[in-house]
């Protein structure tokens, strides 16, 4: 859509800006409740114009998507018939509703770090915990770990290589933390499997984590 093209590169745009590490805090915030382009394109270019700041932005990063995530929560906690449910159908997101209320059924707040670590739409999942009410504590700690993991994991790695890792984490890094969360939840559907005895699971408890990623890569 010719919109969100505009969109993105308004955004990219900020990269060059003096205070382009206020903008990152500020998409990174946005993003995670209702902004529909990704803080990581933004992020890269930081980091690939100043690889030695590569982890403080990660840290501004992780934070700011946090903060966000808890914004995106109230959402669905106070506002979801009224804010929630329009704003994910006009971002393209109210369809994937269903497996992501069948993920929390099943994962609880470990379903926000695997939206906060792979290429799920984070905002889908805020929105929803809200709704459900899943519990604030967990829902701040899982958000934490996911988002920390994909953005530290960035930062470490420009800090570590600087310019000339970027080919290889815009190629590979999406993939290999998605890979990484799914073997999680696939160990942790066997040791569920195996300590119920063989029990039939239903489907909509063991299908829509891995549907809603395949669906975002």
């Amino acid at each position: 859509m010719a919109w969100l093209r505009a969109l993105y590169d308004w955004t990219m745009d900020k990269a060059a800006h003096p205070y382009a590490q206020g903008w990152l805090a500020i998409f990174c915030f946005i993003e995670a409740s209702c902004f529909p382009i990704p803080p990581h394109p933004l992020r890269g270019l930081l980091c690939l114009a100043d690889p030695k700041k590569a982890f403080r932005f990660s840290i501004i990063a992780t934070l700011a998507s946090v903060a966000g995530g808890v914004f995106g929560y109230a959402i669905g906690y106070l506002l979801y018939d009224s804010v929630g449910v329009p704003l994910l159908t006009a971002i393209g997101l109210i369809d994937s509703l269903p497996a992501a209320q069948c993920t929390f059924d099943e994962y609880g707040a470990f379903a926000v770090t695997i939206a906060a670590a792979t290429p799920v739409p984070f905002k889908l999942l805020t929105i929803s915990a809200g709704f459900l009410s899943i519990d604030l504590v967990p829902f701040l700690v899982a958000a934490f770990a996911g988002r920390a993991l994909i953005f530290a994991t960035v930062g470490v790695l420009f800090q570590l290589f600087g310019r000339p890792i970027k080919p290889i984490i815009d190629e590979y890094l999406g993939t290999v933390t998605t890979v990484f969360v799914l073997l999680v939840v696939g160990g942790f559907l066997a040791i569920t499997q195996l300590g119920s005895g063989g029990e039939q699971v239903d489907p909509c408890a063991t299908e829509p984590a891995q549907a809603i990623i395949e669906e975002a890569i």
